[in-house]
């Protein structure tokens, strides 16, 4: 039987696609009580950005974080009184620590993002709050379409945004929002149609739920509704996703005012966790769009030991990395492939392919370190020929 990626002994973290420099290679310590794993992190783990592992004593990841400070992050872990906490229950879980350098923490947060991703390990993905798990809000599911949660993002939805930290949040979110665009939220496998479509037989339809007769759900299981008046509905949750949409916003404060004013406090507090919800996700929603129409550039980031880096950002979507120029001709040359990566079509080309999952990782990025946008360069800064000068 296969291993999965929990039982398989651990080998390295693979390529790095978006370290332009020589690969620094993975160092690795190892001790047979917590004491003698703090010395070895005191004497051997450096003062700068990376991500780093702990194995367990079969040597499986178990865990995968960074920090600006390797050193100090992973002392940390042996700090005394700990052992209740998530650190204390990893460390005491741990035989062997592993870390890769990176030129920054940018690149460290990216790199360690992408690990959890490709190697989930048993920590981080297992035992986390629910709250805090990564999770995609998307819309699809033909032929009524409605807004629904999933853990990855579906290639089958007309949209979708993600990924969001906050489970919990996104599915309050999604449930007031299939009940303000009266949407479905039944199964799928519930027959739907709609009003224009012929029956064979004049058979009397029975709802599953009462979201019809309450008027929150257009009521396709009962082909309540015709296909365009349905469609009419998604196209407003379409441009919800896309940031281009306050009105459930408006519509819940509404709600929420009417209920204070009849003292209806109980309902107006239910009323006012729905527009906390709506409200998070449509700030999310605003920056990835914000992100997509504004976020093309160079990202120019400043290494240690010279390890500066250029991140080259795409409709807020990561498609390469490439060092830093240091000389007029490195700087010649950079500037010929940057204009390539320009000239390109999103998603064309064999050297620049957009990473999707990056999307919320940026907007994140930019939206936490508003000053780091100063450190960008503009299409134009390329195509003016400033940069060989």
């Amino acid at each position: 039987m296969e291993a999965t990626l929990d039982e398989a002994p651990f080998v390295d973290f693979g390529e790095d696609s978006l370290f332009p420099y020589h690969a620094p290679g993975m160092r690795r310590i190892e001790g047979k009580s917590r004491g003698d794993l703090r010395a070895q992190v005191k004497l051997f783990v450096p003062r700068v950005p990376g991500v780093y592992g702990m194995l367990d004593p079969v040597g499986r990841l178990i865990y995968v974080g960074k920090s600006k400070c390797l050193r100090n992050r992973l002392i940390s872990y042996f700090l005394p009184n700990n052992e209740e906490d998530k650190a204390g229950r990893i460390v005491e879980s741990t035989a062997a620590i592993v870390w890769e350098c990176q030129p920054s923490d940018f690149a460290a947060w990216m790199r360690e993002q992408s690990l959890i991703r490709s190697l989930q390990p048993r920590f981080n993905v297992q035992g986390m709050p629910k709250r805090l798990k990564p999770v995609f809000v998307c819309l699809g599911r033909s032929p009524a379409e409605q807004l629904y949660t999933a853990r990855n993002e579906d290639p089958k939805a007309i949209a979708w945004i993600g990924p969001l930290q906050g489970a919990s949040r996104a599915g309050r979110a999604v449930e007031v929002l299939n009940r303000l665009f009266q949407l479905r939220d039944c199964s799928s496998s519930t027959p739907l149609g709609f009003t224009e479509q012929l029956q064979l037989f004049d058979i009397e339809l029975r709802p599953g739920c009462i979201r019809h007769e309450i008027q929150t759900c257009l009521g396709p299981c009962i082909r309540g509704c015709s296909r365009k008046a349905y469609e009419v509905q998604v196209k407003s949750a379409r441009e919800f996703l896309a940031g281009k949409n306050d009105e459930p916003i408006a519509l819940i404060e509404k709600q929420m005012l009417s209920a204070a004013n009849n003292l209806q406090f109980e309902q107006a507090v239910v009323l006012r966790e729905d527009l906390r919800a709506i409200e998070w996700l449509s700030r999310r929603a605003t920056d990835i769009s914000r992100a997509k129409n504004t976020y093309t550039f160079v990202y120019s980031v400043a290494g240690f030991s010279g390890q500066d880096v250029w991140y080259l950002i795409r409709r807020g979507h990561i498609e390469g990395a490439v060092a830093a120029p240091k000389t007029n001709a490195e700087a010649t040359q950079t500037q010929r492939l940057v204009r390539r990566w320009i000239d390109q079509d999103y998603h064309v080309g064999t050297k620049f392919t957009a990473r999707p999952e990056t999307l919320a990782l940026v907007t994140s990025w930019f939206r936490n370190n508003r000053p780091e946008l100063k450190n960008t360069l503009k299409p134009k800064y390329f195509s003016d020929g400033t940069c060989a000068d």
